[in-house]
């Protein structure tokens, strides 16, 4: 006998009781839910088979929910096509419609009770009744045989009350997920407690839409939203590491270039292994945070949807208060109770790639113009004609190693001394201060400003300036026909197509120096080796047809972790830098310097010590009447060394014997001696190229867009 039929028999038979009839009407409830009155105990056997066919809430009166959707969640079978009755299994239908009235909130205990009774008595008889599974048709007409409910689900009948609590603690969970990512701060200093006690309107803004939709659009939407929500926690997150270390907010269009920097910089201070952990490992957390909050929006929708009442009137009850507190200002120690977090990071990183995309444009047109752009090389500092000139980056060198009270210290007092030492050998100096456009890293974006007059201030614009004809200031030194051009560059490890840029007829990279010792951490060679084999290939040898050389050179051993730093050795022992060896096997581990702000801090500040001795010490050594030497620092050290409140100030000196040379910039007003007051000038570093163009001879002939 069909299965609707035998049910329906059930239902009439003279003698039921009270809660046979309610077990019945439940049945039926359910069956009208799935939207076929006859077919109802078919699709019931089918949904035990195959997963939850729930019935959609919007239709269901609010007091039905929980048990209709309970017989959604128990009885299942094979799917069936229009006009098709699937045998199954009576027994299973009966079963499934009595764990329901027993698990379902009742009225009454008495009532619950019967219902789970009538279940019972029940289920024998009509599992007696139940014809045997059909056979599979050969042709896929026949009906397909019923199959066993799922594991969780028979879990969650014989554990009912375990399967509550885990369900309540998976909801909870799910909620403070969502919560966390849509108040978390994007700064260090915003991780207290209190940025994590607010009301986000963006939540009651979502719950609001999710109780307005049906349910497929629902699960859409609170997927692709939970999905977003996981991605702004993503950039939070990068947003706080770059404030950290580069001073300055994670920029979505331009800065995924610098993750490649980065791996090279984790595999030369941690190791290969250590490196790829960590990159695999940030990759896969990067997706799990995104699947995990787009899971746990999608089950937050669907308890919004079983509730709906309930949910309406909290959803209301929430945004009467969130309006409140704002309107208000209602503030818990300083942080606003009302919260928009989220769609602020939204709405700022949608106006950074409008900025960004408007930059790009611009900075063609600025790029193009150029003062000095038609000045014929004839012109150009005719008052350095036959000096041996030297411009040289030293990594990381910023105020905060002159003017830090853990950092300074030590640094003035070598700077002190070096001064006078200098000046034992006929030396003087005069120090100032410049305005990076880079801080905490990103070391070529200094040098380029430094050396081309324009404000190189990202990854975008260095790559405009790099295919311009924009003229630096070392290629005005080969302008000039006058100057050989000669680049050490103990950092660079790949090719390096910035060499025509910077004008330079030869390089020396990190391979062609001769280094066999060890790395100090990112860097590839000390200081101290690098410059003594710039005198022995480059310095000592005079250029051909009676040229000058202007040589452009990069340090690199006050680059970060600072550990383990090199010691100097004496100069006539450097040999092929296997002298270090030792050196370097006694020196801290990167490791245990990163993890430590303040060691961190008295590190960098000895490595600092350490670069500017081995350069003054050079100069005292190798230097000629003829030298002049410009040096000066990229940018500020990372925010934890040098604070996240530090200007971007780097100090910059130009030694000379020749009086003359530094009587040409005395109109700057600089500090005498390697040390700049504290209230010396201070210039964008964009504007150096210009004033020492302008300050040694050089005739301005613009060149325009």
């Amino acid at each position: 006998m069909p299965q609707h039929t035998s049910t329906r028999q059930s239902s009439s038979t003279a003698g039921e009781t009270e809660a046979e009839v309610a077990t019945t009407t439940e049945a039926e409830k359910a069956e009208e839910v799935e939207g076929t009155a006859a077919e109802a105990p078919v699709e019931a056997a089918q949904a035990e088979a195959e997963g939850e066919k729930a019935a959609p809430e919007e239709t269901v009166a609010p007091g039905d929910v929980p048990e209709e959707a309970a017989v959604a969640e128990k009885a299942t079978a094979p799917e069936a096509g229009p006009g098709e009755v699937v045998a199954s299994d009576e027994a299973t239908v009966a079963e499934a419609v009595a764990e329901a009235a027993s698990e379902a909130p009742a009225d009454a205990a008495g009532e619950a009770t019967a219902e789970a009774a009538v279940g019972d008595e029940a289920a024998a008889p009509e599992a007696e009744a139940a014809p045997e599974p059909a056979a599979p048709d050969p042709a896929g007409s026949g009906s397909a045989p019923a199959r066993r409910p799922r594991i969780w689900q028979r879990r969650r009948s014989e554990h009912p009350s375990a399967a509550r609590a885990f369900s309540l603690a998976l909801t909870i969970l799910s909620a403070l997920l969502v919560y966390a990512c849509l108040v978390m701060p994007n700064t260090i200093g915003g991780l207290k407690p209190a940025m994590f006690v607010r009301i986000p309107a963006e939540a009651i803004i979502g719950a609001v839409v999710l109780l307005s939709l049906p349910r497929r659009p629902r699960l859409v939407l609170a997927a692709l939203g939970g999905a977003v929500v996981g991605a702004l926690a993503i950039v939070d997150v990068f947003n706080i590491g770059f404030l950290e270390y580069l001073g300055r907010p994670f920029n979505i269009i331009l800065d995924w270039s610098l993750l490649p920097d980065a791996r090279g910089y984790l595999q030369d201070t941690l190791g290969t292994t250590t490196e790829l952990a960590i990159t695999v490992g940030a990759v896969l957390l990067v997706f799990l945070v995104i699947g995990l909050v787009a899971l746990a929006a999608v089950r937050l929708a669907n308890q919004l949807a079983r509730s709906r009442g309930r949910a309406t009137r909290g959803t209301l009850i929430v945004g009467t208060v969130w309006i409140t507190c704002n309107a208000l200002g209602l503030s818990l120690t300083g942080a606003p109770l009302a919260s928009q977090k989220a769609t602020a990071v939204l709405k700022t990183q949608v106006q950074t790639v409008r900025a960004t995309l408007r930059d790009e444009a611009d900075f063609q047109k600025v790029a193009k113009v150029d003062a000095f752009g038609n000045t014929p090389g004839s012109q150009l500092v005719p008052a350095l004609r036959g000096k041996d000139m030297i411009f040289t980056f030293i990594e990381s060198y910023g105020r905060s190693a002159i003017e830090d009270p853990i950092e300074a210290p030590g640094v003035d007092k070598t700077l002190d001394a070096q001064t006078a030492m200098l000046k034992k050998a006929g030396y003087a100096a005069k120090s100032g201060w410049l305005t990076s456009a880079t801080y905490g890293g990103s070391s070529w974006l200094g040098h380029s400003t430094t050396m081309s007059g324009l404000w190189v201030s990202n990854q975008q614009r260095y790559r405009t300036v790099m295919a311009s004809d924009h003229l630096s200031l070392t290629k005005a030194f080969k302008k000039t026909g006058d100057f050989d051009t000669v680049g050490v560059m103990p950092g660079i490890q790949k090719g390096w197509p910035e060499q025509s840029f910077y004008g330079l007829d030869k390089v020396y990279n990190a391979f062609q120096l001769g280094y066999k010792g060890p790395k100090f951490s990112w860097s590839t060679m000390p200081d101290q080796y690098a410059l003594q084999q710039f005198q022995e290939r480059v310095h000592s040898k005079k250029p051909a047809d009676g040229k000058s050389r202007m040589s452009f050179l990069i340090l690199t051993s006050s680059h970060q972790p600072w550990a383990p730093i090199p010691k100097m050795v004496p100069w006539d022992q450097l040999g092929d830098g296997s002298v270090f060896n030792a050196i370097q096997k006694a020196g801290n581990k990167a490791s245990d310097v990163i993890a430590d702000t303040t060691k961190s801090r008295q590190e960098y500040g000895k490595s600092v010590q350490y670069t500017v001795t081995a350069l003054t010490q050079w100069l005292q050594r190798y230097g000629n009447d003829n030298t002049v030497l410009v040096f000066l620092g990229d940018h500020q050290p990372i925010a934890r060394v040098s604070g996240n409140h530090a200007s971007r100030d780097v100090p910059i000196s130009i030694v000379a014997k020749d009086p003359k040379v530094l009587d040409a910039i005395d109109s700057w007003n600089w500090t005498d001696g390697l040390r700049p007051a504290h209230n010396a000038p201070v210039w964008k570093m964009s504007a150096f190229r210009d004033k020492f163009l302008a300050a040694y001879g050089s005739t301005p002939h613009p060149k325009k867009n």
